[in-house]
């Protein structure tokens, strides 16, 4: 155990080297004057309500106008190295951001920590000050300035505040400062920051800025103190060669991160092999022992991190296991932290990594999230958006993101997890992808190991609103690991999930999707197969699955508009706008449906009993179930495609297309168009048919979540078996 006046940095400020004109604001802001938000200060916490109905248009925008933030700016500095910057003269700068305020509330929380030491070292001449803010977001001075001039430092130490105090000069000018800051006040939420201003006729540099934590706060339960403690990561790539190879090369030359790392377990479940890299000898080289390149056939992101898991505990090396992606950018320091709060916590726990919009780099798209137990869906955790952008508003301007976030679970773009963990309650489940990180999560959480998604930590990854799952072969896995999950989290009282079955059948039909209705029928049906069936299924279910949805139409995207007829009219032309569509319209459009479906029924019975009642739902004029004749429909949807809808309007445009035959409709990814027709039949076969599946799932609940907790689906031997019988695809290269 470390002596009682030994600190050890667990929080380094640091700054981008590469890409910083798209980062910046994430390291570094320049300085503005705080905006006290009211909701902040009130003291019941409740404000009044207001309206705008007597604003016409031209006002509303003028008001939004006025109450649009200033972009963030990063003028006021340089970026001399990775530790340090220089602020020009009169530059003031704050480092209320998110990489780089510490993020006191989560060591409030989950350490024994009492108090932070900030140390920073300063060359020049100006003022720094420290800040805390509290779960409410409001803001202190912690302490008085700090008068920095270094040309004029006698090498004495001066007071400098109640919790600062300055060292003196070195040989190259720098002054140190270190200054105390007790844990006070961050029950709820609230960072540690500083920010620095240089005096008008000097520049100030500052560099090698810590918070550091005393080192004697590690927990004493026996395990290894902080500076001993390791880790390794299980990183999975199929035919990402490329994408894994850069995280490997940022990994390789990060020199403190590979001092606590074991190894990397590379698991390579492609046939365009990462080792094919020009680049791979090199860094094979450079890793050493800590690289371990591992091959076997594609068992999807669950198979590949479980590899990792089941390596990792098989070596019994390590402390921790970290999950990252491949095609993430990592930021090495974030990596570190979550290392060190691990070291530090009171129990082992989960901590996880932001995430960082790949394609707008200052955005986040998430900081901790929830799942909803009646919908056994994810929600952002405190009601937060999701995709708040750090180059519009500030951090410190924004009360809402100091509360402290309390997770269900973390994406596994970057999670890392104690072994003792993994040997507790398994490896991941066999999902191939889709809800293995929630269920896992979710799971740990009952065995009294709770995620925390730690501010200042986060990757860089593709983010999601170019995909629609809905539209792809994905839809089958989430539908399917989903409902698994419930029946392994919940097994005695199942969530509200029939309702939402009900409402996700309904969206996919309106939009024509039939290709995810009958996903939905497969992925119930292979639930009621039982576990040995998933797993025994998990190699070769993605080939199943991506042939079954090629036989629909809309699956089958052409690459040009010029390869379908023209559609007859535009899309403004066939319904309201988008901005004036509300709930009532999406309900008559589910009625609609549901009307159709059960004229369908009807005529599919026959005879001259359904022919009655069929005439006069056809001869019905207006209104909102006055769709086009059952019997023309076909016809109608085959000629000549009403309307197109760009992928922006597809999420929505099932109210449109429930007055409508077809529709030519873009691909998320912009890439193709495919022609959407309805088919009542289809619609009414699909929704009937998961239907009773859904009804069979709720009846017999306890029992199939007796069946597959039972089974263990997660445990190593059960993987260790899948991994044999699943042995590397030889690539083609000779």
């Amino acid at each position: 155990m470390a002596e009682r006046d030994e600190w050890e940095p667990v929080f380094r400020i640091v700054f981008p080297l590469s890409d910083a004109e798209q980062v910046m604001p994430l390291y570094a802001i320049d300085w503005t004057r705080p905006r006290v938000s009211e909701a902040a200060v009130a003291t019941s916490g409740i404000l009044p309500k207001v309206t705008l109905s007597g604003m016409d248009r031209g006002q509303f925008k003028e008001l939004i106008s006025q109450a649009a933030p200033k972009p963030v700016t990063c003028q006021d500095f340089t970026v001399e190295s990775r530790t340090s910057i220089r602020i020009i003269p009169g530059g003031h700068i704050s480092l209320c951001t998110f990489f780089n305020a510490f993020p006191a509330s989560y060591w409030r929380r989950w350490t024994q920590v009492t108090s932070a030491r900030l140390t920073v070292g300063v060359k020049g001449k100006g003022t720094l000050r420290v800040f805390r803010s509290t779960g409410r977001g409001l803001i202190y001075q912690a302490g008085a300035d700090i008068p920095i001039d270094t040309a004029a430092d006698t090498g004495d130490t001066a007071d400098s505040g109640d919790t600062a105090d300055t060292a003196g000069t070195d040989y190259d000018g720098e002054q140190i400062i270190n200054c105390l800051v007790p844990f006070e006040g961050l029950m709820d939420g609230g960072y540690f920051w500083f920010d620095a201003q240089a005096a008008a006729e000097s520049d100030l540099v500052i560099s090698n800025a810590a918070w550091s934590v005393p080192a004697v706060s590690q927990v004493p339960s026996g395990r290894k103190s902080p500076t001993q403690s390791h880790m390794s990561f299980a990183m999975t790539t199929f035919n990402r060669a490329s994408y894994c190879m850069n995280q490997l090369k940022i990994l390789a030359q990060a020199d403190d991160l590979r001092q606590r790392i074991d190894t990397i377990y590379c698991v390579d479940q492609g046939t365009d092999l990462v080792s094919h890299q020009p680049d791979f000898p090199s860094v094979s080289a450079s890793l050493g022992s800590q690289l371990t390149y591992v091959r076997q056939g594609n068992l999807g992101g669950s198979g590949g991190y479980s590899r990792g898991m089941y390596e990792a505990v098989k070596a019994g090396k390590s402390d921790y296991l970290l999950l990252l992606d491949d095609d993430a950018i990592c930021e090495p320091e974030a990596i570190l932290r979550a290392l060190q709060f691990e070291d530090y916590a009171i129990k082992p726990i989960l901590v996880g990594g932001a995430m960082l919009h790949l394609d707008n780099r200052t955005m986040l798209y998430t900081q901790g999230e929830r799942m909803d137990p009646r919908r056994m869906w994810n929600t952002p955790a405190l009601g937060l958006d999701y995709n708040f952008d750090f180059a519009v508003q500030t951090l410190r301007d924004t009360p809402e993101r100091h509360q402290r976030v309390d997770s269900d679970y973390n994406g596994w773009w970057m999670c890392l997890i104690p072994l003792e963990v993994i040997r507790t309650i398994g490896l991941s489940q066999p999902f191939f992808i889709k809800f293995d990180d929630m269920e896992f999560c979710l799971r740990a959480g009952k065995h009294g190991y709770p995620t925390v998604c730690l501010p200042g930590v986060a990757v860089w990854h593709q983010a999601w609103h170019d995909k629609d799952p809905t539209r792809g072969w994905e839809e089958y896995f989430i539908q399917r690991n989903r409902w698994i999950s419930a029946l392994l989290t919940y097994p005695d009282q199942p969530p509200r999930m029939w309702l939402e079955n009900l409402r996700w059948d309904a969206s996919v039909n309106l939009r024509f999707l039939y290709s995810a209705l009958a996903l939905h029928t497969i992925a119930l049906k292979d639930i009621l197969k039982g576990p040995q069936y998933i797993v025994d299924s998990l190699p070769t279910k993605l080939a199943q699955i991506r042939a079954f949805r090629s036989t629909f139409s809309d699956a089958q995207a052409q690459a040009s508009f010029e390869d379908f007829p023209q559609p007859s009219r535009q899309m403004s032309e066939a319904g309201k706008a988008r901005e004036d569509l509300t709930m009532k319209d999406y309900y008559r459009a589910v009625v609609g449906l549901m009307g159709r479906c059960a004229v369908s029924g009807i005529k599919a019975a026959g005879g001259v009993l359904g022919r009655r009642i069929t005439m006069p739902l056809r001869r019905k004029k207006g209104g909102a179930d006055a769709a086009p004749a059952h019997d023309a429909h076909k016809q109608a949807a085959v000629s000549r495609p009403d309307i197109a809808v760009p992928a922006k309007d597809a999420s929505w445009s099932g109210i449109v297309l429930s007055k409508l035959n077809s529709a030519l409709m873009t691909t998320p990814d912009g890439q193709g168009v495919s022609w959407v027709k309805r088919d009542d039949d289809l619609a009414r076969r699909g929704m009937t048919e998961n239907a009773r599946l859904t009804v069979t799932i709720m009846k017999n609940w306890k029992k199939l979540s007796r069946l597959y907790r039972n089974y263990d689906m997660a445990s190593c031997d059960v993987w260790e078996k899948i991994f044999a019988a699943n042995p590397a695809v030889e690539d083609n290269k000779n």
